[in-house]
């Protein structure tokens, strides 16, 4: 792909997220998510492999069927309450279906399956940008739109956490397994969207850090299995010793940065007389906890002169900037004694 059409798509994208951030009437919301829709399928046919296609077919077909039940939703309420506005979003109906679309288009359960497919399907940069960006505007969406009945989404939330780690458990190839993280981090963010505003933001900007760090470092090694872990120390020992910290705070073990939003979250949670959906919150991370400690094995404790279950590379000096992995990496293990100061430069 050349250097211009990259650069057009990558502004498209900036520009359809900018105007749904922007925008107060749901036509022009949705104009800004098609407008990302539609960016992000050249790229992630860029390399044009088969497997890659039939992802950016999945993504395509779930995207337009999420666009068009936003649509309807919205024409559905201005035709019930004449409002075209997002924050007027108030027939319950309406409310409902926007919730479910918005939930389809993010990739939570019970509406995930797509998600873990079109993932394997790219690689790791515009998994990285499915990921993060791609998840921006309709979750500012979703915190916009606030419907009243909070068990949807508390429920919603509480089946992305135990699917993101009870599907993990038994991958082995490291885009699904960073997929279902995905899924649960993002039900744990959801879990706060109707309390605290604060919190929500709080917990998707570091959301955003630790996963660019763990992507950047995986792309860094080649690496798209949990064998291909096991020889990473061959080409970056530094990154090898520092990698089980990030998938730690990934998981959210203290006293890593990770730990900060799952620590108000649950925190909100319990203030909010929800102890019962905290604790089995807390309970169903541990399952996500296991498979970044068995990708933390794999990178560490497997190394020479025990038998590795792959060819060790040639060492050869990477030419990938390494200054956004450094950065990240700094961000996703140190931020956690800098919590009350986040919490006020969010609030």
């Amino acid at each position: 792909m050349s250097p211009l059409l990259l650069t057009f798509l990558l502004l498209n994208l900036g520009l359809g997220t900018t105007i749904t951030f922007a925008s107060s009437h749901w036509l022009l919301a949705w104009m800004g998510l098609e407008i990302n829709t539609l960016a992000i399928l050249p790229l992630m046919t860029r390399h044009n492999h088969p497997r890659a296609v039939e992802a950016t077919i999945k993504y395509f077909l779930i995207q337009i069927a999420a666009a068009a039940m936003i649509l309807f939703a919205g024409m559905t309420n201005a035709s019930l309450t004449g409002q075209w506005d997002i924050l007027q979003l108030t027939h319950p109906l309406s409310a409902l279906m926007m919730t479910l679309a918005l939930v389809m288009k993010i990739g939570l359960a019970p509406m995930h399956m797509w998600f873990p497919e079109v993932l394997q399907g790219v690689d790791l940069t515009t998994g990285l940008i499915l990921s993060t960006w791609q998840k921006l505007a309709p979750f500012i969406l979703l915190i916009q739109i606030k419907p009243d009945n909070t068990t949807l989404l508390v429920t919603v939330a509480l089946m992305s956490i135990a699917v993101g780690g009870w599907a993990g458990l038994n991958q082995t190839q490291l885009r699904k397994i960073l997929a279902y993280s995905s899924i649960a981090h993002i039900g744990w963010i959801v879990l706060a969207t109707h309390f605290s505003l604060t919190i929500t933001l709080l917990a998707l900007s570091l959301y955003l850090l630790i996963s660019t760090s763990i992507f950047l470092l995986f792309k860094l090694n080649k690496a798209t299995n949990i064998n291909t872990l096991a020889i990473s120390w061959t080409k970056a020992p530094l990154l090898t010793t520092l990698a089980p910290l990030i998938l730690l705070s990934l998981g959210g073990l203290p006293p890593l940065t990770g730990f900060m939003p799952k620590w108000l979250i649950i925190q909100e949670l319990t203030k909010q007389g929800l102890a019962p959906a905290a604790t089995l919150a807390a309970l169903t991370a541990l399952l996500s906890l296991y498979f970044y400690l068995r990708l933390s094995y794999a990178m560490t404790l497997t190394t020479s002169p025990n038998n590795t279950n792959g060819l060790t590379p040639w060492r050869r000096p990477s030419n990938q900037h390494t200054l956004p992995l450094a950065i990240t990496t700094t961000t996703a293990i140190l931020l956690l004694p800098l919590t009350p100061t986040m919490i006020t430069l969010f609030s």
